[in-house]
């Protein structure tokens, strides 16, 4: 089952054409993450960032904007993770509402060692996780 999240559209993330602008796409793609690593992946960002000393960086981000979104809009957005390795994930991203896909997005995350700022192997918990959660890549 892949992890959805949602998110609202807000007035702070619409542009003076009442579309998302698309920077604002991307912090919410960033709290997707953030609650895919919370609510499926056991381990929220505060644990992880605070306690265990490592973050998630996006090292590489593709996105295809497909159709716009408005203000008051309800987002689902869905989080499949399609690649494994050592120390990154690549996950694809899909953000849809009322019928229509709104953004594909392909993401890879490394796992960082926040005091040294060089990657690490995944948590084994979440690695397991993103393991068990792996769907082929399209």
């Amino acid at each position: 089952m892949p992890f959805t999240t949602t998110a609202q559209v807000r007035f702070a993330d619409v542009d003076p054409a009442g579309i998302v602008f698309y920077p604002r796409y991307f912090e919410m793609l960033n709290g997707a993450v953030e609650d895919w690593f919370a609510q499926d992946l056991g381990m929220d960002f505060a644990t992880m960032h605070l306690g265990h000393q490592i973050g998630v960086p996006t090292v590489k981000l593709e996105t295809e904007f497909i159709s716009p979104s408005r203000l008051g809009d309800h987002l689902d957005i869905t989080i499949d993770p399609i690649n494994l390795g050592r120390t990154s994930c690549t996950i694809r991203v899909v953000f849809a509402g009322e019928g229509r896909v709104r953004l594909r997005a392909q993401v890879v995350l490394v796992c960082m060692d926040l005091t040294n700022h060089r990657p690490t192997e995944w948590p084994a918990g979440v690695r397991t996780a993103i393991d068990s959660g792996l769907v082929p890549a399209d």
